[in-house]
């Protein structure tokens, strides 16, 4: 399978691939390319509406000419603890942002979010984030305003007062809740159509089974939501509640005497 940079001839059989209504995987087939490279390349030049092979190529370029010139400052600004290899952990985030904006993220939040689930802290301040993306301030603030609405990400204020943005393992419960909360009114409109068309004809049997389907859904997401959060915050008061305990023989500690 060729590696590299995509062509522009790649580029061109991409952009009529997706004219055709052809799947990623089926592009990438045709290209012996892997898929991943085929969505990543479409979700970051417009995606499938938007994609044109000659602005996606010339941007390309300008991305690797900003690159080269950014190489000195990068390279000291991606210095990551745990010895980790920089350039993996950046590789990684671009992945992490092509799946967000998979899932229906615009582009700058989900690199945003995926800045944000790489840092040990899980919060970093406008100014930390606008640093390690190379981003304004301003588009910072946007982002954040936007997964936060999605309760994504949720605020708080640090020792010196600054303003962080934060993601935890709570923040995902609260994501589900939204999201159910979301059907809420869809249900409730679709029960009032259905009552307003004459219960038993076709259209408002086709409101009455989506109104079911969503609310039968809601309900079960509620319940997994709820089960998730008690499972996953018992296995952190677990953990953190392991500790070494003496050993009666020689005074000494031993192992952890739970596990999560």
């Amino acid at each position: 399978m060729p590696g590299g940079r995509l062509t522009q001839a790649e580029r061109q059989q991409i952009a009529a691939g997706l004219t055709d209504n052809l799947a990623y995987a089926e592009i990438a087939r045709r290209l012996d390319r892997p898929t991943s490279t085929i969505t990543r390349e479409v979700m970051r030049n417009g995606g499938p509406a938007g994609y044109r092979a000659d602005l996606a190529h010339h941007a390309t370029q300008q991305r690797t000419h900003r690159r080269r010139q950014a190489a000195p400052q990068e390279a000291q600004r991606l210095q990551q603890p745990h010895g980790r290899d920089a350039e993996a952990v950046r590789g990684y985030q671009e992945q992490l942002t092509t799946v967000l904006m998979a899932s229906g993220l615009p582009r700058m939040m989900a690199r945003v979010l995926s800045c944000l689930y790489t840092t040990d802290t899980g919060s970093l301040t406008a100014s930390e984030l606008a640093q390690h993306l190379t981003v304004s301030p301003a588009s910072i603030s946007k982002a954040i305003t936007f997964l936060e609405s999605l309760d994504l990400v949720r605020r708080e204020r640090d020792e010196r007062r600054r303003e962080r943005y934060v993601v935890d393992d709570d923040l995902w419960y609260q994501s589900m809740l939204r999201s159910a909360r979301a059907n809420d009114h869809f249900i409730e409109t679709a029960r009032q159509g259905a009552s307003l068309l004459g219960h038993g004809t076709p259209a408002a049997t086709r409101l009455e089974n989506a109104a079911r389907f969503l609310d039968f859904v809601s309900e079960n997401l509620i319940h997994a939501a709820e089960q998730g959060r008690e499972v996953l915050h018992t296995r952190t008061r677990t953990t953190s509640d392991t500790i070494a305990e003496p050993n009666p023989r020689d005074g000494r500690a031993t192992g952890p005497t739970t596990t999560p």
